[in-house]
């Protein structure tokens, strides 16, 4: 049987492929330990430098799979209290989702916990937590709004409407929209170029964009100048 979740790499780059195209890549335990352990296995590589998420088949992730909610453990999938966005926290390394089919609910909030998105002109997104009756935890009602903005995350997903990917790109969700026969190539260019730089530093930048989720923007300066003090008092290393 196939795997759940496919994992290779190239040139420092790592690919995790979600791979249930059979049910649309929707979320069972099996694929979310696959998941789990993909990250885990991206943020302890000294050779991997920047990963790609993408999905197998026409769908990038349908959600939770319905079948597997009332059976599986989706919360502590591996038993080891790690949940989906503490895996994704944990990473430690730029994560870029390509964004080829559906998203949508709980494979829309995969991709939210991505650094940035590429998106197939075949991608669109929704958020049907409302619509099934499931509630949010891996992030949606905070992740899509930091994304979007207040007002489009409450239409979105208090309407359970889709959106194309040409307007996720218009209202700032996605960086880019490309052919979907170009997706897979345009994110290895992306990661390829993170791949080059010094990743101490792309580590350090990547943290002070993100320190702002639980800083006011003052203290999120501070904390930004406090480190160029503390690099400039250590001597620059050219």
């Amino acid at each position: 049987m196939d795997k759940s979740v496919l994992f290779e790499t190239r040139n420092g780059i790592a690919i995790i492929t979600l791979n249930r195209p059979e049910r649309r890549n929707a979320i069972n335990q099996d694929l979310l330990v696959g998941l789990y352990n993909s990250l885990d296995a991206v943020s302890s590589s000294n050779e991997i430098k920047a990963a790609i998420l993408t999905g197998s088949g026409k769908s990038f992730c349908s959600g939770i799979d319905l079948e597997s909610i009332k059976t599986d453990n989706l919360f502590d999938p591996r038993g080891d209290g790690t949940d989906l966005p503490d895996a994704f926290a944990d990473c430690g390394k730029p994560l870029i989702g390509a964004i080829n089919g559906h998203a949508i609910t709980g494979g829309f909030e995969i991709a939210l916990n991505c650094d940035f998105l590429i998106a197939s002109e075949n991608a669109s997104f929704a958020d049907t937590h409302a619509k099934v009756g499931i509630h949010p935890g891996w992030g949606m009602t905070q992740l899509l709004q930091q994304a979007v903005g207040r007002r489009m995350a409450k239409q979105m997903s208090l309407t359970c409407s889709f959106l194309t990917a040409a307007d996720a790109l218009r209202i700032g969700l996605v960086n880019e929209v490309v052919p979907q026969a170009d997706l897979m190539a345009r994110a290895l260019h992306i990661a390829s170029d993170i791949a080059t730089l010094d990743m101490k530093m792309v580590k350090t930048i990547r943290n002070l964009i993100d320190c702002s989720n639980d800083r006011s923007c003052s203290d999120a300066l501070e904390y930004e100048r406090k480190g160029f003090r503390d690099f400039i008092k250590r001597g620059m290393k050219l």
